[in-house]
């Protein structure tokens, strides 16, 4: 199950495990959007994570294997927007998922959400930072999820390398909307070797499968 169904990287990843087999859903707010999710080969899931409980949102997650976070309040809203969606709607997300049992959660942060803001940064901008900072703050101090924290750098559109940068620390560096996906598809296969890690994730030279074994087995 996927918050945030029908955004950019949600799609992408959608495609990547209906091909492979996977029984996917997405959640969405808005139900004109569905039609796109069952293009993708996803089940799409109205609900609408700002407004929901806990209780609501568990029972869309009964019997799922895994949940990926990757909801976000988008470009154009406004600060008090990254606190409901990119932290509260993260944090409902997490309460609803160890309602309903499943602990693999894999939630999308960004890189440098850990740190405040440097002097200058756009006041929204600052606040989306933090608000993914506080979120993942969230989610790694549950026992009751094997979480990985994965925080892509600056997003583009070029088409997909299938190579990437994987690590606790990388540096600052883009990375493809594409690659993201296959990240977070090789990271839901992995049996759980990435729990409890914080991923950086940037374009680089080692293939997207082999830099999540290598991540999972502590030598990312």
């Amino acid at each position: 199950m996927i918050a945030g169904g029908h955004g950019q990287i949600a799609l992408r990843l959608e495609r990547l495990l209906a091909g492979r087999g996977d029984e996917v859903a997405g959640i969405i707010r808005n139900p004109d959007q569905a039609g796109d999710l069952r293009a993708a080969g996803a089940e799409p899931v109205v609900c609408d994570l700002e407004k929901a409980s806990v209780e609501e949102v568990a029972g869309h997650l009964e019997g799922a294997d895994a949940v990926v976070f990757a909801a976000g309040a988008g470009p154009g809203s406004g600060a008090e927007r990254k606190q409901t969606v990119d932290r509260g709607a993260a944090v409902l997300f997490a309460d609803a998922a160890e309602r309903a049992g499943v602990r693999r959660y894999v939630i999308v942060s960004s890189m440098g959400a850990d740190t405040d803001p440097p002097a200058g940064t756009d006041a929204v901008f600052a606040a989306y930072l933090r608000a993914k900072g506080e979120a993942d703050a969230d989610v790694r101090a549950r026992e009751g999820l094997d979480w990985t924290v994965l925080r892509p750098g600056r997003l583009t559109d070029d088409p997909g390398t299938g190579r990437v940068a994987l690590a606790g620390h990388t540096g600052y560096g883009e990375v493809t909307r594409d690659d993201v996906a296959a990240v977070l598809a090789a990271l839901l296969a992995d049996g759980g070797a990435s729990a409890g890690l914080t991923l950086e994730l940037v374009g680089g030279d080692v293939p997207v499968a082999d830099a999540v074994a290598a991540a999972g087995s502590g030598r990312g």
